[in-house]
């Protein structure tokens, strides 16, 4: 296994900033497009955005202008800087990664979750 472990998550009130970080660990050969995914209660998981390895990006709609995912490649890490909180944006929030092991098969990770919640 290649564990992602996120951190970041917590309780901030609407209007605030918080920044989710993902890490990768061990042998790896090369990470391909890292992600961040969302499930809220009684919701399917969603795309909220993604990143290359040569950095272009992508977002959700719902995201869009709020959010900022960015990776640093020698750290196998992607962040994802969140401001402007809504309540909707209240979930639990997934790391996604591609990544290519040494002496495994190329194969898409998960990250456990971290919940981020938005309330005053």
């Amino acid at each position: 296994q290649v564990p992602l472990v996120e951190s970041g998550g917590g309780l901030v009130q609407p209007g605030g900033s918080l920044r989710l970080s993902c890490v990768a660990s061990g042998s790896i050969f090369n990470i391909y497009t890292m992600g961040w995914y969302r499930q809220a209660p009684g919701k399917q998981r969603e795309l909220v955005a993604d990143i290359t390895t040569g950095g272009s990006t992508n977002y959700a709609a719902s995201v869009k202008g709020r959010f900022t995912i960015s990776r640093d490649n020698a750290k196998k890490t992607v962040y994802l800087q969140m401001s402007s909180l809504k309540s909707e944006d209240t979930a639990v929030y997934y790391c996604n990664a591609d990544i290519w092991p040494i002496a495994r098969s190329r194969t898409v990770f998960w990250g456990q979750g971290t919940q981020v919640t938005v309330s005053s």
